[in-house]
Order: C-alpha cells, then structure tokens, then sequence
C-alpha cells in the first residue's frame, strides 16, 4: 500500500482553495446549526445531501459546458444558503445573495467580478421559468432541478406547490439535463 498523496486533504488543513473553504463553511453552518428541523422547512440531511449533490452536478456540467469549476462550486454550495442559515425558502434566492456575499468576502480568494457572478446566480437561480443568457445563472438552475429530480415523489410535490407553467419548466429543464449528460429521456422525475 502507497503513501496517501499530502496534497490530499479531506476538507482540512491550510491548503485548501477558496471554493473548498465555501463548501466546507456550508457543512460547518448545517451541522452547527441551532434551527431544529421542525422549525425548517427541510432537514438539515436534506440540506447537507442537496448541497453536496448540487455540487457534483455542477461539476460535471460546468466540465460540458467549459465554465470555471471553482466558482460552479461556490454557486451551488451556496445557492441555498438563506434556506441553511434561516430554514425558510420564501424568496430564498434573492434574500441569500447578500449572506453569499458577506461569506465570500470573510473566506477570501475571490475577486469583486467573481463575486458578483457568484451572488447573481444565487440571487436567479429558483425563477426556473426564465431562461437567461448568463452561464452561470443558468448551471445552477440546471444542477438544482437535476438533483432534486433523483428524490422520491418528487414530482408529485412539484405538481402540489408549483403551477402548471413552472411545472412545465422544471421538467424540461430536467429533460435538457438528461439529453446534455446523454441519459435516457425517461424517468424525468424519479417515481
């Protein structure tokens, strides 16, 4: 057996990068959490799951579509980052952004037009109807609505708290996610 690469760190150590000092103050914010998970509107392990999903899929779609893996990785650990501080969704893109903000400038490592791509994304990225022109908004919407599709009866609860239209959206981003990642075209979402 080798020697364990002392480059490799698991999420300790000094060295690691300013997206992984992001992803690791979002576990640290979910598990020291002092909102009790029937006063938040999700679970802490769904948070921590969905946070870490998101990222993955960013990943793997930021790879496809040419775009900075390091800032695909603060956007999609921090795209929910109201719902973690505050357990609450309503507006939890727009109301995010600023806590975003404020996170980015304490861990350092990112410039001011990093930082606006970052918050501007988490800002847009639940308005799953509106498509954009802005790469990075438009990753985080995808890898959001991909990863909650793998989530039992997911569907059902789109249908129950969002319209038609929204709906509709949700699907065919998914969908798009699917032909993109070159996976069969059904299920859409997981029964």
């Amino acid at each position: 057996m080798g020697k364990a690469n002392p480059g490799y760190h698991h999420y300790k150590g000094t060295s690691l990068s300013p997206s992984e000092k992001v992803e690791k103050k979002v576990v640290e914010l979910l598990l020291n959490s002092k909102i009790p998970d029937g006063k938040r509107e999700s679970s802490v392990v769904f948070e921590l799951k969905h946070s870490s999903e998101c990222i993955q899929i960013a990943r793997i779609l930021a790879q496809k579509r040419g775009l900075n893996l390091d800032l695909a990785d603060a956007i999609a650990a921090l795209h929910d980052i109201y719902v973690i501080v505050k357990g609450i969704y309503q507006n939890h893109g727009e109301l995010g952004a600023p806590i975003a903000k404020k996170i980015l400038k304490e861990i350092g490592g990112f410039s001011a037009l990093e930082i606006r791509t970052i918050t501007e994304a988490i800002a847009h990225h639940s308005k799953k109807d509106i498509h954009t022109d802005d790469p990075y908004i438009e990753l985080i919407k995808d890898a959001d609505v991909f990863a909650c599709s793998f989530y039992k009866n997911s569907q059902e609860e789109y249908r129950r708290i969002k319209s038609p239209e929204l709906f509709e959206a949700y699907a065919g981003r998914v969908k798009k996610v699917r032909r993109e990642l070159g996976l069969p075209a059904e299920p859409v979402f997981r029964k």
